[in-house]
């Protein structure tokens, strides 16, 4: 169907707001990491720097040891989000194939708790950690990041297994597999676009999270990335170019993994597609 020239012009104009909105603050970042302090504090304010340099980046790996800063959420947000996706994937099975008391009542508490803020658990997770010595470890954040997400995680493979057909469970048991078995040679399979993006979501969650890490990792060494980034800042100064440069460092892993994901995501709804 198509759009009256005065609707396709509305509509390109809010996608170049939504557009902008997204890139141009990581734009900015991007020409802030090339510019000296003297540049920055230049008037007028200049976007694109007329002097790049890449000094910026080797004060980045040399004032700081962000490469462990880097291995750190890369251990934390894999973890997390493997253990999110595999817990998420039982509990979103058991809501849509097993006739549980109070499905409904289950599905509205799990979107409640997705709900709560952050801030309010931070005291009870906090003494927990501390209880059982996991201050300054990686489980110290892998368990939270992962239960954090699953709420989330949960309802969207739910909303794939749904579409699922019994059928194909029911042939995989007459064959001998197990329904444990049947989930993860067929459903998880089928439901790839579903499991990836809540994939995605777990880590980019676990990746991008601060407060909990600035909480439950007050070691240099344990420290993630987002928190890492903090240590770029002086007591009386904030050396914006190197900062953009840290987090340039920080988007570029995380941006690699979400287009491989969706790469899987798009090839099992074409594979998807062409077998049905």
């Amino acid at each position: 169907m198509k759009l009256a020239p005065n609707r396709r012009k509305t509509v390109w104009i809010a996608a170049a707001i939504v557009a902008a909105n997204g890139f141009f603050p990581a734009l900015w970042i991007l020409f802030t990491s090339f510019k000296t302090e003297a540049e920055l504090l230049r008037h007028p304010i200049t976007i694109v720097p007329h002097d790049p340099t890449l000094t910026n980046y080797v004060r980045v790996f040399v004032d700081q040891p962000i490469l462990l800063f880097l291995w750190n959420s890369l251990v934390v947000a894999g973890l997390s989000t493997a253990l999110c996706v595999f817990v998420s994937a039982l509990a979103a099975y058991a809501i849509v194939r097993l006739r549980i008391p109070g499905r409904n009542l289950v599905l509205s508490i799990l979107l409640a708790v997705s709900m709560f803020p952050l801030i309010s658990l931070m005291v009870p997770l906090f003494q927990t950690m501390r209880t059982l010595g996991w201050l300054n470890t990686y489980p110290a954040l892998v368990f939270p990041y992962a239960v954090l997400s699953m709420p989330v995680c949960t309802l969207v493979m739910a909303s794939f297994f749904q579409d699922i057909p019994n059928d194909l469970e029911n042939a995989a048991m007459i064959d001998g597999c197990t329904r444990i078995g049947a989930l993860w040679h067929v459903v998880v399979p089928l439901a790839a676009p579903g499991v990836f993006t809540a994939a995605i979501l777990a880590f980019v969650n676990a990746w991008d999270e601060f407060l909990l890490a600035l909480t439950l990792s007050s070691r240099v060494t344990s420290r993630t990335l987002p928190v890492g980034i903090t240590l770029y800042q002086g007591e009386f100064a904030f050396p914006w170019p190197i900062i953009s440069a840290a987090l340039i460092v920080a988007i570029v892993p995380v941006c690699v993994l979400i287009a491989i994901f969706q790469e899987r995501v798009v090839s099992g709804l074409t594979a998807g597609g062409v077998k049905g």
